[in-house]
């Protein structure tokens, strides 16, 4: 699991990632964000493909995946479901919550700390023997939890009004 604390309003917070076409203008390790297709309902959701860098000191190694995309503004959380990449058939749960509490925060418009956290579930990629393994040592510690705290990173920062 990967979290983080930003001070800022809850909606603007949700709107910020949920907005993930706009990620690469101010996530600089994000390459690539486009919607292949879009959700029925314009509520924002569909298949998306993303690419990322992950940084390695001077080195960077190329992420890919695609993804289905939910969001429900109701619970405050953006599911992805992967369906193409190796992290095919990942479930990951964006879930915020305000400490001041939604309907507060909502009506006033008011700054309060908005709790982060994503969740990942995946049991690595399907190889046979060696593939659970090579997901719990280097895929999910080194890739996944990698590029999910630069981009909790940037969001915050994005947020909470810095550039």
């Amino acid at each position: 699991m990967d979290r983080i604390s930003i001070s800022a309003p809850l909606d603007r917070v949700f709107g910020v990632a949920r907005d993930v076409e706009r990620w690469p203008a101010f996530l600089p390790h994000y390459r690539r964000v486009r919607f292949l297709t879009r959700g029925p309902d314009g509520g924002g959701g569909g298949t998306v493909e993303m690419a990322a860098w992950r940084p390695f000191g001077l080195l960077r190694w190329p992420a890919w995946w695609v993804s289905e995309m939910t969001i429900d503004p109701a619970r405050l959380e953006i599911r992805y479901r992967h369906v193409r990449g190796i992290t095919r058939g990942m479930d990951v749960t964006w879930r915020l919550r305000g400490t001041e509490g939604v309907a507060a925060q909502r009506h006033r418009g008011t700054v309060g700390t908005v709790e982060v956290e994503i969740v990942h579930s995946w049991d690595g990629p399907g190889w046979p023997l060696m593939g659970r393994a090579v997901a719990a040592l280097v895929i999910g510690p080194v890739f996944i939890h990698g590029i999910a705290a630069r981009t909790l990173a940037g969001i915050k920062r994005i947020a909470e009004g810095e550039r």
